[in-house]
């Protein structure tokens, strides 16, 4: 089997191969892709605490806040609704504990890394094609980050599962995919309206509970970019051209 599907940091780590594709759809990888999308080189960081303000002086970098933190002098936050409305800087640090542990784990072990979202599903897919990923020799993992329980432990997350099946969909055809990946891909296409289980799931949600409903549907935008961020020493960049 050449093409895998997991959860999470521990199975990024297991899985691993010549390439790992993260999904975190709400909100980090979708942030990712709106934020490279506008020429930012994004740099993922695992804690939101004071560490990271440190991380972003070092690397000079603007540190993106909590949504509740965003002011009109500082408006970088994980949201992609606040970050495609704000001025965009050369650098970015956005922390997820979910999202960048993931790019990290996967990073450490030698394997490219590109960050998926439903917006860039089919572009992501055709750059991985094209660079023979998820043949014999350069397997490839797709991993849906998922959330966190109050205890620390994984939450698997409709929309990450349904991000995941979206690319290994765009896929089909390409290499020997797990039952996992299959299952995964045979989701997405079974789901008739994936902008309405997005709004509807848990997260999506969540989101509107907290006054950021835009974020849901910044996400929802299905195949809305070409653009596919790969991590390029500690930073998300646009892909280069083969």
């Amino acid at each position: 089997m050449t093409i895998s599907f997991g959860w999470g940091p521990v199975e990024a780590r297991a899985l691993g191969g010549a390439c790992v594709v993260v999904v975190d759809v709400l909100s980090f990888t979708t942030s990712v892709g709106v934020a490279v999308e506008a020429g930012a080189a994004v740099h993922p960081y695992r804690w939101r605490d004071a560490t990271a303000a440190a991380y972003a002086e070092r690397v000079g970098a603007v540190l993106a806040v909590g949504r509740r933190e965003a002011t009109p002098e500082h408006p970088w936050t994980l949201s992609p609704a606040a970050l495609r409305a704000a001025p965009m800087p050369p650098r970015l640090v956005l922390p997820s504990p979910n999202g960048s542990t993931i790019a990290a784990e996967a990073a450490g072990s030698g394997a490219a890394v590109v960050a998926a979202s439903l917006r860039n599903r089919t572009a992501v897919a055709r750059w991985l094609t094209d660079r023979g990923y998820g043949s014999a020799d350069r397997p490839l993992a797709v991993i849906a980050s998922g959330e966190r329980w109050p205890d620390g432990s994984l939450r698997p997350a409709l929309e990450d599962l349904l991000g995941a099946g979206a690319v290994l969909a765009a896929l089909s055809g390409t290499g020997a995919p797990t039952p996992e990946a299959c299952a995964a891909a045979t989701l997405w296409t079974a789901t008739k309206d994936p902008a309405a289980a997005l709004h509807g799931c848990d997260s999506g949600r969540e989101l509107y509970e907290y006054g950021y409903p835009q974020d849901v549907a910044v996400a929802a935008e299905t195949d809305s970019s070409t653009t596919v961020p790969v991590l390029v020493d500690g930073a998300f960049q646009e892909a280069a051209a083969p």
